[in-house]
């Protein structure tokens, strides 16, 4: 079931979605803008995706627990646990609300760029599925590190 759309598009596997964008700004300010709610509210989510968030505790066994807002009104509550974390390297997040997936995102120093990797990791082949026809998940991974692009560069 892999599939490549189109540059900088999501890859899909039978469990997981992965993406990689090498992003025009130093590894350091990337991971800043993971870790830091006046940085992420900022960026995080699909297009025309506003957040607030209540508690971002970036340590392991921490809590992330944010609302996003989506363009319609309608809210999303999330809530994340991080599994890991190497500073500037990478970071594991379990989003233990629905739908249950972990997120691994990988941080690579590219001179005065970063690598940027992120896969999420779904529990069956047909939650995947799910997720991406009802949230369009594989979209919206694209649409949420264009943002986090969109923010750094501005």
């Amino acid at each position: 079931m892999p599939q490549k759309k189109e540059s900088n598009a999501p890859v899909v596997s039978s469990k997981g979605i992965s993406s990689s964008r090498l992003i025009n700004a130093p590894v350091e300010l990337v991971w800043k803008a993971w870790r830091e709610p006046g940085h992420i509210k900022n960026w995080w989510g699909p297009e025309g995706f506003t957040n607030t968030i209540s508690k971002m505790e970036v340590k392991e066994g921490g809590e992330w627990i944010f609302i996003m807002h989506g363009p319609d009104g309608t809210d999303y509550k999330n809530k994340h646990i991080y599994k890991e974390i190497i500073p500037n390297k990478k970071l594991v997040l379990e989003h233990v609300s629905a739908p249950h997936f972990v997120m691994t995102v990988m941080f690579e120093a590219k001179g005065e760029q970063t690598l940027l990797h992120i896969h999420s990791g779904f529990e069956s082949e047909e939650q995947l599925k799910q997720v991406i026809k009802v949230f369009k998940a594989d979209e919206g991974l694209k649409q949420n590190i264009d943002r986090l692009e969109n923010y750094l560069l501005n």
